[in-house]
């Protein structure tokens, strides 16, 4: 589903990195990060590497609680949160359930809307074709989807992935014909004949 490649960054000749190789660097200390970001494009340089000028950035991503305690209302950018995007996820603090924070992960909103929009056009392309023939690849795509982005506090963003994928195959079964007249009562009475998979979430093992 993702066209990003984990990568080991290291220094000598030879070494071959991915085109758009998302690199993610972690520090304790904003001054190590500011010089690290200084020099790191000197050292790219050096084996013809170059940084995206739009996406390379430096981000407070320290705890919410170890953040200077700043007032809701002030309005203060600085007060929430930063988040960041890698391979296919928004990367963000939460509270667990027992009142810890965590880093949870969703699907980032780039990524959400291209796999629509790909399923839109699938349906779209092929909407004159079986209705159990495109059931069955609707599910192949959905499961596909869920199979990697179905991580621990993503579920919402599955469910409301395949309402919005029940949606546009309502559209387009809409527009078979001109006679053709899918309303939503229609269209579940058709989803509980070939219904499409739900999402899970499968905790990891301990």
């Amino acid at each position: 589903m993702s066209g990003d490649v984990p990568v080991r960054f290291c220094e000598r000749l030879g070494v071959k990195l991915p085109r758009a190789t998302h690199l993610v660097i972690i520090f304790e200390h904003e001054r190590d990060a500011r010089r690290v970001l200084d020099v790191l494009p000197k050292r790219l340089a050096k084996y013809g590497l170059t940084l995206h000028p739009e996406k390379t950035r430096l981000i407070d991503f320290r705890r919410p609680d170890r953040r200077v305690s700043v007032s809701p209302d002030s309005g203060d950018a600085s007060s929430r949160p930063d988040t960041f995007d890698l391979l296919g996820f928004t990367h963000y603090w939460a509270m667990s359930r027992k009142g810890y924070w965590v880093v949870k992960q969703k699907t980032a909103a780039d990524r959400f809307r291209r796999a629509l929009k790909r399923i839109a056009e699938w349906c779209r392309q092929y909407r004159h074709e079986p209705v159990r023939e495109q059931w069955t690849a609707l599910k192949r795509k959905l499961l596909g989807h869920f199979g990697y982005f179905a991580v621990i506090g993503n579920l919402r963003a599955l469910r409301n992935f395949r309402h919005r994928v029940c949606g546009v195959w309502r559209k387009w079964l809409n527009r078979r014909s001109q006679r053709a007249h899918m309303t939503w009562e229609k269209m579940e009475g058709l989803l509980a004949r070939y219904p499409l998979p739900q999402p899970h979430i499968h905790s990891p093992a301990t």
